[in-house]
């Protein structure tokens, strides 16, 4: 039989993971958020604070990385606890990629703001509000261990992925008519592909939920909407652009 404070001590040591991983979600949703901040409001202190704060999301991770291969190690644990901690190191290493990609938005948003301000970057932003409810979201569902709500998040990817094939398209038309955008709109092409990116790590934590709460990983591939790869515009006007898209 194992000894009570030994049982005690274990589950401490699972509680800790999910206050690191919901600290370190935490951190990250306020990084993204201050990044799109600094972008939209051309805010250079907002840039600093998101770079200088990526370095307490690294260290989390490593927290979250030595405890979980101590807990391995000396505590051998099975079935529903081993997934505890599998899925912990798993989502601790998505969320630190989350804030890699906020913290290269926040650094583009400096050339950026020295360009003429372009319409599409609104459009960045509510790109980049959707995202972080998605981590928002996610986290919920990893520390309540709902299932559904996880699932919910891997479906609303689809929405992100439309809005930023619809951006891209935008972005090229803003570069075909005026090659003075080329600049600004090269880099709001990256950080809308760095918040879609983001989006496909909410949904990888969600399909992490899954596996922690069920016990199997999704076998079903997600659908995919994000069409850019394929986007060809042809000499076509902002106007023209949103007239056929309707």
């Amino acid at each position: 039989m194992i000894p009570k404070n030994i049982t005690i001590s274990f589950d401490d040591d699972l509680k800790r993971l999910d206050n690191i991983i919901a600290e370190m979600g935490g951190l990250a949703e306020v990084q993204l958020a201050d990044a799109i901040d600094a972008l939209l409001k051309r805010d250079a202190n907002k840039v600093a604070l998101v770079i200088a704060s990526d370095k307490h999301l690294d260290a989390l991770e490593a927290v979250v990385d030595g405890l979980a291969v101590q807990m391995l190690a000396s505590r051998q644990p099975i079935a529903e606890n081993l997934r505890i901690v599998i899925t912990a190191l798993k989502t601790a290493s998505i969320i630190e990629r989350i804030g890699d990609y906020a913290k290269n938005i926040a650094k583009r948003s400096v050339a950026i703001s020295q360009s003429t301000p372009i319409g599409a970057t609104k459009t960045i932003g509510r790109m980049g509000g959707q995202v972080q409810n998605m981590i928002k979201n996610v986290l919920d569902a990893y520390i309540t261990r709902d299932a559904s709500k996880a699932e919910n998040v891997r479906a609303s990817d689809r929405d992100v992925d439309a809005l930023h094939t619809s951006l891209f398209r935008e972005l090229l038309t803003y570069m075909m008519e005026d090659q003075s955008h080329i600049t600004a709109c090269t880099h709001l092409l990256f950080i809308a592909k760095n918040i879609e990116r983001i989006g496909d790590h909410a949904t990888n934590i969600a399909e992490n939920v899954h596996f922690l709460v069920h016990g199997n990983a999704i076998t079903e591939e997600r659908s995919k909407e994000d069409e850019s790869s394929f986007v060809v515009v042809e000499h076509m006007t902002r106007a023209e652009l949103k007239e056929s898209e309707q």
